[in-house]
């Protein structure tokens, strides 16, 4: 006898196992090296501006370049995986951000950086909504926040290993080592990414329910599970999800206050650690200290990823993500209030444990809000205000270091803030419910 089931009730008999301890680690691998591609300019600069004596201006505009080719990336790669499928950006992505990535490291002038750096950005900026939309679809209702979290934690392995290279490598070898080495392991995991099938959510809703049932089946398998007899019930019907329907009446409120929150909190995140190096110098630092207390910072976000991880399933993705975003605004004024050096790093790490968890938390989120036809185009457009915000941090960042550090980390720490009240304000609570896949659902 075949057995009547919906998406949702196939993916729980399936089971979460090993299949999603795997996806969980290819996709995050990605996250770290994609982390590193973002981040290591940051550690970078200081080196570079010596080598070709650039100006803050300059040093901003290079900061600022690969956030203008994620913004492309972000909008383009998020509604291709909604209108063909999440499995060729999965893989494409991971390549264009690898390849670039490496080539920039035999820049042979700052204006080829800078192209380079744009180009890297195209390929990271496809990575995060495709990676979020096909990782959540893959997910029981019940652990897939602390999943989503979690994946997010790759990102601080990723500032972590860029951190530690910059350390070890910039000052002995020089920054374009740094970028070269950078890049190896996302050439390495664009390989693995092939074997990934694509998402059986999105088979589903695109009429291919055998196919998605043969990739669930792969699934429980996997997990040393069996399914038995089954047959998918067919979701609503209705057209493609449009760029226009993150607008609809349904969605308007919850897309327009996660717009600004992914722009306020990019906007604090990367106006503070595009300069966390800059700052450091400017408190006093030789370079080598300024490594070492980069290299800090970067490791206190995993305990910020955990800690989000375990509260989104206990207190609800809102509150996680308010609590956080609010506690990141005050720890980055008193870290612009810091007169000592050894606080300036204490609150530091309080900063960078509360950004980094607010990450998660919004991560997490963010794929819930939206139905299956429209997951990949609304990560893709919030994403997109994350870019928008990440060109002008950098740059704003340089106009206001020319007044001291105080007023560009107070207003880093307002934009937290800001963010953390829109929070507050979001209409929906995500924990443990099912995913929709269109409007009607």
């Amino acid at each position: 006898m075949t057995t009547l089931l919906t998406f949702d009730e196939a993916i729980e008999h399936a089971g979460l196992g090993r299949f999603q301890r795997k996806l969980m680690i290819i996709c995050g691998l990605g996250w770290a090296a994609d982390a590193m591609e973002v981040l290591l300019i940051s550690f970078a600069l200081p080196a570079i501006g010596e080598e070709w004596g650039l100006s803050n201006a300059q040093k901003g505009l290079l900061g600022t370049a690969i956030f203008l080719g994620m913004l492309a990336g972000a909008w383009l790669w998020g509604r291709l995986s909604d209108l063909i499928g999440r499995k060729i950006g999965f893989i494409s992505t991971v390549a264009i951000d690898s390849i670039f990535g490496l080539a920039s490291a035999f820049a042979p002038s700052f204006g080829w950086l800078v192209a380079l750096r744009a180009l890297t950005g195209f390929g990271v900026g496809g990575t995060l909504p495709v990676d979020y939309s096909i990782f959540a679809e893959y997910l029981p209702a019940e652990k897939r926040g602390r999943y989503l979290v979690l994946l997010e934690a790759f990102w601080a392995l990723g500032a972590v290993f860029a951190a530690g290279l910059a350390w070890l490598i910039v000052p002995h070898l020089g920054w374009r080592w740094l970028l070269g080495i950078s890049a190896i392991p996302g050439l390495i995991i664009f390989f693995i990414r092939r074997y990934i099938p694509e998402s059986p959510r999105y088979l589903m809703i695109s009429g291919k329910p055998e196919q998605a049932t043969a990739v669930l089946r792969q699934v429980a398998a996997e997990n040393g599970r069996t399914l038995a007899d089954f047959t998918l019930a067919p979701p609503p019907q209705t057209a493609p999800g449009r760029l226009t329907d993150l607008l609809h009446p349904r969605l308007r409120r919850t897309s327009l206050l996660l717009w600004f929150i992914w722009f306020a909190i990019s906007l604090g995140y990367y106006g503070v650690f595009t300069w966390l190096p800059g700052f450091f110098r400017a408190s006093g630092m030789t370079l080598l200290p300024v490594y070492q207390n980069a290299f800090i910072l970067a490791l206190a976000q995993l305990p910020g990823y955990f800690s989000a991880a375990w509260l989104v399933e206990r207190w609800g993705r809102r509150r996680t993500l308010a609590f956080y975003l609010l506690a990141s605004g005050v720890f980055t004024y008193l870290f612009a209030a810091a007169t000592s050096l050894n606080w300036i790093v204490a609150m530091g790490i309080w900063m960078s444990f509360f950004t980094l968890g607010a990450w998660g938390a919004l991560y997490a989120y963010t794929p819930e809000a939206y139905p299956t036809n429209l997951r990949g185009s609304g990560m893709g457009a919030a994403s997109g205000f994350t870019r928008i915000a990440g060109a002008i941090a950098p740059s704003l960042g340089a106009v206001l270091l020319g007044s001291g550090l105080v007023l560009p980390l107070t207003v880093f720490a307002i934009s937290y803030i800001l963010a953390g009240v829109a929070a507050l304000l979001l209409p929906l609570e995500t924990r443990r419910a099912p995913l929709a896949d269109t409007l009607l659902t």
